[in-house]
């Protein structure tokens, strides 16, 4: 199908933007696949360990903000709240602010009622900020912050659509940054945070060439839909095709049929793309405990033997067997 969106881009008359963007689901129905995906094995390890990483940085603190970019579902937060409440063994728990980001107002609306409903069955204080935008147009700097409160950030599969850029601006194989991803980067840096997660595919396909695109998704995607296959049980069987084709399909589609500043998906490897990038930003790197997220994670690897945690440099990587497939580092300002 991305072949087939690739030479309708070579027709007269078939407008490109139809080529490239044409989506057949409503907004309902990628929201729920992306919940789905969120509950499949890596992305529960990326939240687990993002988690862990907040609770160590705010260890003691009587409140902090959090902020999520991505707002797609409220369960990470909720499993944050349980370890919070674990993590105090009794003594006062602190009061949780999280400020969420969604272009769909019904969408932010669902997921702080979960967050507020399922904080007061704990009796925990948390405040829900929802801001009703795309990505691209909020300023960090407005946001509803606390001077000198201590805040965490938690960027899932957020960066590297930054990375679009006009083909006819600057290639992408030159070693300049695209001005959006470093606007974006430095608002994040000017809010101090003490804590920043960044999780994103360990890949590297933003590149000019097409049939290099070509050769480097087929070998992620099809490790990535080998290790679904493998630990998604038979009765979620119709759940997993819905990530398949709802998700990754058009993932790859964007990869392969799009270019320019159409082209989101654009994946890069951590050692070469993000600690570069971060770095440059004015971010420092935050060692993680590699035997602490191992031990939070041990119950996710009942998914398979072939579901692994390693790590170099300072960050983290959940691989199917041997092949890194996603990167999970933490930073700070200063």
């Amino acid at each position: 199908m991305a072949f087939g969106f690739r030479l309708m881009k070579q027709i007269r008359h078939v407008p490109e933007v139809f080529c490239c963007l044409t989506n057949p689901w409503s907004i309902v129905e990628l929201e729920h696949a992306r919940k789905l995906f969120s509950e499949f094995p890596f992305l529960k390890f990326a939240y687990q360990i993002t988690n862990e990483a907040i609770l160590e940085a705010m260890e003691k603190e009587p409140v902090f903000h959090i902020i999520d970019p991505n707002a797609t579902n409220a369960a990470q937060w909720i499993h944050l709240f349980r370890a919070l409440k674990e993590q105090r063994q009794g003594n006062p728990v602190p009061h949780v602010k999280i400020t969420m980001i969604h272009k769909n107002k019904d969408i932010l609306q669902r997921v702080g009622s979960e967050l507020i409903q399922e904080a007061s069955k704990m009796n925990m204080l948390v405040h829900f900020n929802g801001i009703v935008s795309n990505l691209e147009n909020v300023c960090f700097e407005k946001l509803p912050l606390t001077p000198g409160e201590p805040l965490a950030i938690s960027c899932v599969l957020i960066l590297h659509s930054h990375l679009a850029v006009d083909d006819d601006q600057m290639s992408p194989d030159s070693e300049a940054l695209p001005i959006k991803i470093r606007r974006f980067l430095n608002q994040l840096w000017k809010l101090h945070p003490r804590i920043m997660v960044v999780t994103e595919q360990e890949s590297d396909n933003n590149g000019s060439s097409l049939s290099d695109r070509v050769d480097k998704a087929l070998k992620w995607y099809a490790a990535l839909f080998d290790s679904l296959e493998a630990s998604v049980p038979k009765e979620r069987e119709i759940e997993r095709i819905m990530v398949e084709r709802m998700i990754l399909g058009e993932d790859i589609k964007n990869i392969i049929a799009c270019d320019g500043a159409d082209r989101k998906e654009r994946h890069g490897k951590f050692l070469k793309t993000w600690r570069p990038l971060l770095e440059l930003a004015g971010f420092n790197g935050v060692p993680m405990s590699y035997e602490r997220m191992l031990e939070v994670t041990r119950p996710l690897q009942s998914y398979g033997l072939e579901y692994k945690l390693k790590e170099n440099n300072q960050c983290l990587f959940t691989c199917w067997n041997d092949l890194p497939l996603y990167s999970i580092s933490a930073w700070k300002f200063l």
